[in-house]
């Protein structure tokens, strides 16, 4: 039974504050949080991100910026990756982790959630899209 899940890309200031936000209101019962390979620390959302997640009425408000180590990852009894690639840098670096590490779009066709960051405001609403709907994926199955 899982009873945290962490939620990671690199900068942890656009796709994983959104899909940690996305899992939150719909798993209330589970502590959600999320943190970045590369993690501009301390940085609040992106404002373009920030302003895709209000269109479907998410807030990123007071989100800061923070960077993933082991001791965060280890108190999460799920990771979930934004990119194939991230849960390949977490194993690499952090092999006690391998096992707890998935996909967040791995209901949702496994491929990864590309990184929005310093690109228009309409990549970010695909990416938000794709992070909305695996969000629900993963709090269907989370949820049982």
């Amino acid at each position: 039974m899982v009873d945290s899940v962490l939620v990671v890309c690199v900068g942890n200031i656009c796709r994983s504050p959104m899909g940690e936000r996305m899992l939150k209101a719909r798993l209330s019962g589970l502590a959600v949080s999320s943190a970045g390979l590369g993690a501009l620390v301390g940085h609040e959302a992106d404002a373009d991100a920030l302003k895709a997640a209000e269109e479907l009425g998410v807030d990123l408000g007071g989100h800061s910026a923070r960077q993933l180590t082991a001791e965060i990852g280890a108190a999460h009894g799920l990771i979930l990756a934004m990119e194939p690639g991230h849960r390949a840098e977490i194993s690499r670096r952090w092999p006690q982790l391998s096992g707890r590490t998935l996909l967040f779009d791995q209901w949702t066709g496994g491929k990864g959630i590309a990184d929005p960051y310093r690109k228009p405001l309409e990549f970010h609403r695909q990416v938000r899209d794709q992070i909305f709907a695996a969000a629900a994926a993963w709090a269907g199955r989370l949820s049982r």
